[in-house]
């Protein structure tokens, strides 16, 4: 008999051990997860922990592998929403941002078209009135010189802009065709920020999923309630520098055009009123980390790109002496005097704040500010005790069905179905590993393709026991016997292993959900299920007949 190669050996121990290792930490679950959730939140603190962040750290050596298969909503609990984006809001606050312009190029024009104002209308609809009606054809053109082509391949050759008269007034909105793009782009922004949001604060694996036109499904596991959900993923984190008017103790202080009165958010009774124009926004951030001021009290430093950085020093080195406000939400969280010019793009947010709250609004303002206002539609809490009862039947489905498998095994071929039983225990230790590394989400599904990769492991040692009976029965040795058997036997495993991994891609790719989650484990299954019954359980059989050398063996 060949012996397999040493490489192939060391191989094949390296990849076992290794799949030992990485499936430990589910062994200690909650442990691990305390484990992960203080080094995630040390880690946003800037390496500052508490006593109880500290304590939670130690829970688990720093050195073994801490990755654990994630738990489903189904499984575990956790939080379910629908939420509707409000794209319309977008269409305003574009229309809006374009007066300036508008107004600029058209005063440019002041002999032709007369005097321009801005006249009522719908949100997301500007209407200017030229005095001179007979100027209106060269203020169209001026206007339309605004507009942009729209990049998608639905709107080729359009522009963004819609631009006509209605009398003496210029009516400027979007395009169908730059609605759609708009549309689109929201929808992504929403998508990708409140996975930023609930990522950033160390929830594991939430499902957060485009439903329809402008809905978006985010499934949470593991939180309390859906109300915490909501608080964090609500939050606008609008964030802009705006230049103080004047302070004053009274909330119904009259404001001028193009004015705004804001509220001190951490002195009640005290508003400010500021110039309604930002200097620059939190879309200029990129960055925020907390930190501690001078004073040794929790502060975020921030850091503006090229373009925010500029505009930043410019308005600092113009007004030193004077008040700046930094509004968040619609509210003044500090309102600090300019002492002296402040070039390079980065500052300091000070305020009242305490650890937590000053590393919660670093990750907001690093998230970004939600494009569009989102309206809850619909909200459950899952309790974990429903999750407690489907994994405590997916648990006595699998002891079940492993305890029917070795059973079967070591009935129908004694010793070597032990040296079977041995490999599958080792194959639902790869998958798991696996499953922990890639960070999948184990759902309800998921433990029904673990049970079925039982049975589809010892499927191929019986396969290859079978062929090994076959070659006894013609006379060959021991080892010749065994040889032929896992090289005989190897084409008809690949065969119809190949033709569940395609059916496991087909299920992946056109399903969703829990149809998706079911293939990912079966996939891994099968790979795991080929390594450990034609590599590993070989080594175990062709390693115990060259140590004992028996003259007949009985499978």
């Amino acid at each position: 008999m060949q012996q397999m190669p040493l490489w192939k050996r060391l191989v094949i121990l390296v990849l076992t051990g290794w799949g030992i290792l990485a499936a430990l930490p589910n062994a200690f679950y909650s442990r691990v997860e305390l484990h992960n959730d203080a080094q995630h939140a040390i880690e946003a603190a800037g390496g500052i922990a508490t006593e109880e962040q500290a304590a939670d750290f130690a829970l688990w050596p720093s050195f073994l592998p801490s990755a654990l298969m994630s738990l489903g909503l189904d499984l575990r609990g956790g939080a379910h929403l629908l939420a509707e984006v409000d794209v319309a809001d977008v269409y305003a606050q574009r229309i809006d941002a374009l007066w300036p312009d508008v107004r600029d190029r058209l005063r440019d024009l002041r002999d032709e078209v007369g005097t321009v104002r801005r006249q009522p209308s719908d949100p997301g609809v500007l209407r200017v009135a030229i005095s001179k009606p007979e100027g209106m054809a060269i203020a169209l053109a001026k206007v339309k010189e605004l507009a942009q082509p729209v990049v998608t391949l639905t709107g080729v050759g359009s522009t963004d802009l819609e631009v006509t008269a209605q009398g003496t007034d210029i009516v400027v909105q979007l395009s169908a065709a730059e609605r759609a793009a708009t549309d689109s782009r929201t929808m992504q922004q929403s998508l990708e920020i409140i996975r930023r949001r609930i990522d950033e604060v160390g929830t594991r694996e939430p499902t957060i999923q485009r439903q329809g036109d402008n809905r978006i499904l985010i499934q949470v596991p593991g939180v309390g309630s859906a109300e915490e959900v909501k608080q964090l993923i609500g939050t606008t984190a609008k964030l802009t520098f705006q230049p103080v008017i004047r302070q004053t103790g009274d909330e119904n202080t009259t404001v001028g055009p193009r004015e705004k009165l804001m509220p001190d958010a951490n002195t009640k009774g005290v508003f400010y009123v500021l110039e309604d124009h930002a200097v620059v926004t939190g879309e200029e951030l990129t960055n925020a980390q907390p930190a501690f001021d001078q004073n040794g009290r929790p502060a975020v430093n921030f850091q503006f790109n090229p373009s925010g950085a500029r505009k930043f020093g410019d308005y600092t080195a113009a007004n030193i002496g004077k008040p700046f406000a930094i509004v968040l939400d619609n509210e003044v969280i500090s309102a600090p005097v300019i002492q002296s010019h402040i070039p390079g793009g980065s500052g300091i947010i000070t305020g009242n704040f305490t650890v937590e709250e000053s590393t919660n609004l670093a990750v907001l303002l690093r998230a970004g500010a939600l494009p569009a206002k989102m309206t809850f539609l619909e909200e459950r809490t899952i309790g974990p005790e429903l999750g407690q009862d489907s994994i405590d039947a997916g648990k006595r489905a699998a002891v079940i069905g492993m305890i029917a498998v070795i059973i079967y095994m070591i009935a129908c071929y004694g010793f070597y179905g032990t040296l079977a039983n041995i490999a599958l225990t080792v194959n639902i230790v790869l998958l798991i590993a696996i499953l922990s590394t890639i960070g999948a989400t184990l759902t309800l599904p998921g433990i029904a393709g673990i049970v079925l990769t039982m049975g589809m492991a010892v499927d191929a040692n019986v396969l290859i026991y079978e062929r090994i009976r076959e070659e006894l029965r013609d006379g060959k040795s021991p080892a010749r016997a065994v040889e032929l058997g896992y090289e005989r036997a190897s084409s008809a495993i690949m065969d119809s292993n190949v033709t569940a991994i395609i059916t496991g891609l087909i299920m992946f790719f056109i399903g969703s959900g829990p149809v998706r989650g079911f293939a990912v484990t079966l996939m891994i299954g099968i790979v795991t299920s080929l390594f450990t019954a034609v590599y590993l359980n070989r080594m175990l059989v062709q390693g115990w007949i060259a140590w004992r050398r028996p003259k007949s063996i009985v499978v």
